[in-house]
């Protein structure tokens, strides 16, 4: 059976796609653990460091590559600075096609995040690990259950791990 790891990046320094992981963003060693007798067969990431650094020590114990795909990058919101970007983002899940000078609707950053699933989903490989950033992994999960809101996303944790297969969705966070 067919299933797929969606998963956060671990605690990150910024929001910069160059961002590191924190000293508490280590637990990507911790991730590799919880996933380590997991037969994975690819894994699909964000081009930002933090996500890339999340799965790394995974993939060095698998030696697997890790693909990149732009589609995983974190959400624009604006292409500018926001004071008040957390009340905006709000509003974008209130409005999906809400949009921002720069940015990105919600509508349109969920079909980038939705394509990389659905191709996972059609690939002939069984098991998928993809690393996103919070954003879109709480719009793919407004796909899935149109009832997972803004006040969901801010629960998420870093790392978050949410675990699809073709019949079911589950969702779990491992913090």
């Amino acid at each position: 059976m067919k299933r797929i790891y969606m998963v956060r990046h671990c605690q990150a320094e910024g929001q910069s796609p160059e961002a590191p992981l924190t000293k508490e963003g280590v637990q990507a060693e911790d991730l590799a653990d919880f996933f380590g007798n997991l037969q994975v067969d690819r894994i699909i990431s964000s081009p930002f460091k933090r996500a890339i650094q999340t799965v790394q020590p995974f993939a060095d114990r698998k030696q697997l590559v890790i693909e990149t795909d732009a589609r995983l990058e974190e959400r624009r919101l604006s292409g500018v600075p926001l004071h008040d970007w957390l009340d905006k983002l709000k509003k974008t899940f209130d409005n999906p096609d809400l949009k921002f000078d720069g940015g990105e609707s919600s509508a349109e950053a969920a079909v980038r995040i939705v394509s990389v699933v659905d191709e996972a989903f059609r690939n002939h490989l069984a098991t998928t690990l993809i690393v996103t950033h919070g954003n879109l992994l709480a719009l793919l999960l407004n796909r899935l259950d149109n009832q997972f809101g803004f006040e969901d996303w801010a629960d998420l944790t870093n790392p978050d791990i949410s675990c699809w297969n073709q019949l079911e969705m589950t969702c779990g966070s491992k913090g």
